[in-house]
């Protein structure tokens, strides 16, 4: 079954057990691919989708951290929620030795030897890494290898 058909009967099942804060979030997320299909006039992949996913946990981290900054903590947890909903849709986190694992390859495979070479370790590195790992985190210790 593809991602977006899961999410389309996400959303019945939501609506049949009247979930209506996980029906609110998986409605944002259906919202947010409709949009892209339209304004690209394209049929979204199962990776298309990963992506907008992870852009909306993005923007909900820096919701919370901005709501709870602010004293807020109402709208943190809705926020909180959402991002919950959203993640049952991303695959598996990777763990921390699996992303070093990936980075060191990625250095070897790209010969990369100063920071300089950054884009070309990123760019091997993000489309294996979608969705699977934090890509700011993974900047970071690329940054860190590279200065070394």
């Amino acid at each position: 079954m593809s991602l977006k058909q899961q999410i389309t009967d996400d959303m019945k099942t939501a609506m049949r057990a009247k979930e209506t804060a996980r029906l609110g979030a998986i409605r944002l997320l259906l919202a947010a691919m409709k949009q892209r299909e339209v304004d690209e006039r394209v049929e979204l992949s199962d990776a298309d989708i990963l992506a907008i996913i992870d852009k909306m946990m993005k923007q909900r981290r820096d919701s919370i951290s901005q709501y709870e900054t602010a004293g807020r903590q109402d709208l943190a947890d809705v926020e909180k929620f959402e991002m919950s909903v959203l993640q049952t849709y991303m695959p598996q986190q990777m763990s921390a030795a699996e992303i070093d694992t990936a980075v060191a390859q990625a250095i070897a495979a790209s010969g990369a030897a100063s920071a300089q070479d950054m884009g070309k370790v990123m760019a091997i590195l993000k489309p294996q890494l979608a969705g699977r790992a934090d890509i700011a985190k993974v900047s970071g210790l690329v940054k860190t290898k590279l200065s070394k």
